[in-house]
């Protein structure tokens, strides 16, 4: 395998598996515009282009809060059956045209129950689109196994329902929990029945930590609440000092607990500077099991061809780099044993040694 540069069909091509993508955050800019006219929503603009542009500079805030107040228009859209069997396919075709082999999509079912929807009928909903999705992705030969995992609101009081519904769900398609929303603010351990239930249950969770909030965070969502997982994660260099690791960041370590990293995303809410200087390569060379994730594809204006090409072109990265980061992604995937290891052996070692 060569550690030269790749270039952009290449990296088109590497098969890619992501952890952390929000149903909600990745719609496409035209399907927004067409179907907030079908339910009479107003957008700052009707032109796809320039909607994408809108976001994606919206978001640029550095902010987290504001980040997530440009969910409001894509959210307006996904009130009805329609709108959700959309986006959950076209979702799944996306990642398929971006030769994602492996993904775990996230969403709170309480944010779409706007039009009348029951949760359960959000999911159920939510669950055929991606069938949809996958079925299509696979008779054009581009297959993608997409699971889902079910969001709780972290600021509001319905996190035990939906963590119901991902028990209720975990045998159709449904392979995990979290909690999303502003952190700071918010702590997990609020919600620590839901986080008892699923570990009696035996669903994974993984939790948003260490974004806009630093070290306690992370710590709370392993040591209080038992996260599998981490969302983001970056905060956890608080804990190294000179490549030396502190307790926390050595557990976390030693552990090979997953940091869902999002590198543009990260930038445009302020937790990191710049791509060259993401945590993410540092991490990656002191040991840590890193994977590489979009977070909100039309909200960040990206994709995970963009990401691994902006680590390329910025940060050293070379191809091995890419693979250790697809095949931690797979290795921490919310999926059976067998069933990882033979992603991983049949799909995304044979595709890297294919493309390369």
């Amino acid at each position: 395998m060569s550690s030269t540069r790749i270039d952009a069909e290449t990296l088109r091509r590497l098969p890619k598996a992501v952890l952390h993508d929000h149903l909600d955050g990745g719609l496409r800019p035209a399907t927004v515009v067409e179907l907030a006219e079908a339910v009479g929503h107003t957008l700052p603009t009707t032109d796809p282009d320039e909607l994408a542009a809108w976001y994606v500079e919206a978001a640029n805030s550095g902010d987290l809060v504001r980040y997530i107040a440009t969910f409001e228009h894509t959210l307006a859209v996904m009130q009805t059956r329609e709108g959700l069997l959309r986006t959950a396919e076209e979702y799944v075709l996306d990642l398929a045209a971006d030769g994602v082999v492996y993904g775990e999509v996230r969403y709170a079912p309480e944010l779409n129950t706007g039009g009348g929807l029951t949760m359960s009928e959000v999911v159920e909903t939510v669950q055929e689109g991606l069938a949809a999705g996958m079925a299509k992705a696979a008779a054009a030969g581009t297959p993608v196994r997409v699971g889902t995992l079910l969001c709780g609101m972290r600021m509001f009081d319905r996190v035990r329902e939906a963590a119901d519904l991902a028990v209720a769900f975990r045998d159709a398609g449904v392979v995990g929990f979290d909690i999303a929303g502003a952190e700071d603010g918010f702590p997990p351990a609020d919600h620590l029945d839901a986080f008892a239930y699923l570990r009696r249950e035996n669903v994974p969770f993984t939790i948003h930590a260490g974004e806009a909030h630093g070290l306690p965070s992370i710590h709370q969502a392993l040591q209080v609440c038992g996260a599998q997982r981490i969302g983001h994660g970056v905060r956890i260099t608080d804990d190294i000092v000179d490549g030396k690791l502190g307790r926390l960041a050595g557990w976390v370590r030693d552990r090979r607990i997953a940091l869902e990293m999002c590198p543009t995303s990260n930038l445009q809410t302020g937790a990191a500077t710049s791509i060259a200087e993401h945590p993410i390569t540092a991490l990656k060379g002191l040991g840590f099991r890193v994977t590489l994730n979009t977070d909100n594809r039309l909200v960040s204006g990206t994709t995970m061809t963009r990401e691994m090409s902006l680590l390329v072109e910025q940060a050293g990265w070379t191809a091995e780099d890419l693979r250790t980061v697809t095949v931690n992604a797979v290795k921490s995937a919310f999926l059976p044993f067998d069933e990882r290891n033979a992603l991983i052996r049949d799909v995304v070692l044979p595709g890297y040694d294919a493309a390369l």
